[in-house]
């Protein structure tokens, strides 16, 4: 069958909270969605003298040849939903959004396509749980022949859709057509913001709603300690328990950009947390995962879950801005959007991309000279210049590295961020190592699910001489925040540079192969891996190492190994890259 086009009405329905909804009971969840599709959605479509054109997992697309008929078994479907599953909790009962658009499409055998679908899926997914959202030429084709509460939304800007939108929302009881106007949405704020909505409790047991919701408040409680992120009160998410929601409208009225969701299911002594991180402008879900615990001890076990989804959603909420400021005009950014841009560039670390993440960093800075988490940024960027040998005057890349870490301490007060980073990058260039780690210990005081922060600690911990601390804080670390944005690369050179010199060269040598592999363009883990293999006595890897660090720096042994504060560590150190590289020791 050729492809043909035609004008046609569209609706386009999903289930709101599908992904939620499959992870408490994944089973059940897609036998009750079959019934309804069976037994009133497309009965209505074929009353209604329409078609459907596919089902979509957790929906369906359906085209019509009237407009009024499309409309019409939507509403007539959002109204038969009403009085199905009684006997389900809120929180658990499966509800429609459903999108209508008059389009022109292009048909084939058993699909449609063109913009009139992408709008229809576009309306559907502003939709409320239980509603129905119609474009502005569907709206004048229904108006005064179909009796139900139309909503004048306004121009809506829809994701890949060209122009702005005007976009009608149908209320959920007949009446007369009257326009109303929507609730405001609250603005928001000029830095990522989240809310935190109840977890349901899905054990059957009315008892651990207190561990539900006390698991919700230590959540709030970590992330609040994230500086650079907006949290609501527990107090305002807390009115939307045992309710089902939408998350967009969620954040709309409270004004958020991304909202934390899950669910509590208990077994005997055995609990299992679920959640998940939605975009709430767009739906898109950003992060998933579970956490098992024992009941033993509830206090401890809110304790661990709460650090654990903090630090594992710090890291999800950043990259999440990082996507969203790359999409932003470069004559609209912010020192926040090129600090942004920065951190996206930097990793994994090699010369060009460190120079591209300083002049972002610049930029941000000439902005504004008062942005601490730029300014300790940039004097890291500096700090590894001097480190990897790629600058020419490492004594002016070093100075700068001093007076911008100094700088981000007086403008980053107690931002965790800022003083770790301005620590790491101090401590490096001599400043007293006690005060340093000092400095960091405050930081992850401030805020214990900083995962970056136990790294840097780490790092602190090895240059101090203290490798058993080094590793065991890089692996906090990681726990914490397994999918890192910096990759493996890091922790790995840590961990088996801690290795190298608790002199357990199998361990270290694995661990530093594993960071090259991860992080190709450092080059600390060539040098450490060549003084490794030295030691062991195995010449030949050793300076073939040499020779790949060859084609990354030029500085094949460093000048200046005062960072490492254990007079036995550099030379256990330099005797084996020494001796890797050919050189007398």
């Amino acid at each position: 069958m050729s492809s043909v086009r035609r004008l046609t009405a569209i609706l386009a329905a999903d289930v709101a909270g599908y992904s939620r909804l499959m992870g408490v009971d994944e089973e059940g969840t897609h036998e009750r969605l079959k019934e309804h599709l069976r037994e009133l959605v497309d009965p209505k479509i074929k009353e209604h003298r329409g078609r459907t054109v596919k089902n979509t997992g957790d929906g369906l697309l359906a085209e019509f040849a009237s407009v009024v008929d499309a409309v019409r078994c939507a509403v007539e479907i959002q109204r038969g939903m009403l009085d199905r599953e009684p006997e389900v909790p809120d929180e658990r009962r499966i509800r429609f959004r459903i999108g209508v658009n008059l389009g022109d499409v292009i048909v084939e055998e058993h699909d449609i396509f063109g913009d009139g679908v992408n709008v229809a899926a576009r309306l559907e997914a502003l939709a409320e749980a239980g509603g129905i959202c119609i474009s502005d030429d569907a709206f004048r084709q229904v108006r005064g022949k179909i009796e139900a509460e139309f909503a004048d939304l306004g121009e809506q800007s829809l994701k890949n859709i060209a122009r702005p939108l005007r976009v009608y929302r149908i209320g959920p009881s007949p009446a007369t057509e009257q326009p109303t106007t929507p609730p405001t949405a609250l603005p928001l704020p000029d830095k990522p913001s989240i809310a935190v909505l109840p977890f349901a409790n899905i054990s059957g047991d009315p008892e651990q709603e207190y561990f539900a919701d006390g698991m919700v408040e230590e959540i709030i409680t970590a992330l609040s300690r994230i500086r650079w992120l907006f949290v609501i009160a527990r107090n305002s998410t807390f009115t939307y328990k045992g309710q089902a929601v939408d998350v967009k409208q969620v954040g709309r009225e409270l004004g958020v950009r991304y909202v934390l969701e899950g669910s509590v299911r208990k077994a005997g002594t055995r609990v299992r947390i679920t959640g998940q991180l939605i975009d709430a402008l767009s739906g898109t879900h950003l992060w998933a995962d579970r956490f098992d615990g024992s009941l033993e001890d509830v206090f401890e076990l809110q304790d661990k879950i709460a650090l654990s989804v903090a630090g594992i959603i710090e890291p999800a909420l950043q990259a999440a801005e990082i996507r969203r400021s790359a999409t932003r005009l470069t004559t609209d950014l912010s020192a926040y959007d090129l600090h942004l841009r920065a951190l996206a560039v930097f990793f994994p670390m090699a010369k060009e991309r460190v120079i591209q993440a300083l002049g972002l960093l610049d930029q941000a800075i000439a902005i504004d000279p008062y942005y601490g988490p730029a300014l300790s940024m940039a004097a890291i960027c500096h700090m590894h210049l001097v480190i990897s040998g790629w600058v020419e005057a490492p004594e002016t890349s070093s100075r700068k590295a001093i007076e911008l870490a100094r700088q981000a301490l007086e403008a980053g007060e107690n931002n965790p961020s800022v003083l770790a980073g301005a620590a790491f990058v101090l401590a490096y260039f001599g400043e007293d190592i006690g005060a340093m780690i000092g400095l960091v210990d405050r930081a992850l005081a401030l805020n214990p699910s900083y995962a970056r922060g136990w790294y840097l600690s780490g790092v602190l911990r090895l240059w101090a001489g203290q490798p058993d601390l080094a590793i065991e804080h890089t692996e906090t670390s990681l726990r914490l925040s397994p999918r890192e944005r910096m990759g493996m690369g890091q922790p790995l050179f840590v961990t088996g540079t801690a290795y190298f010199f608790k002199r357990q060269f199998e361990e270290a040598a694995t661990k530093l192969l594993l960071s090259i592999q991860d992080h190709p363009g450092y080059p600390y883990s060539y040098r450490f891996l060549a003084a490794c293999y030295a030691h062991m006595g195995r010449l030949d890897e050793a300076r073939a190492i040499v020779a790949r660090l060859r084609a990354i720096t030029p500085l094949v042994v460093p000048s200046d190994l005062s960072v490492l504060r254990n007079p036995e560590d550099r030379e256990l150190f330099l005797s084996g890259l020494r001796l890797a590289a050919g050189e007398a020791t």
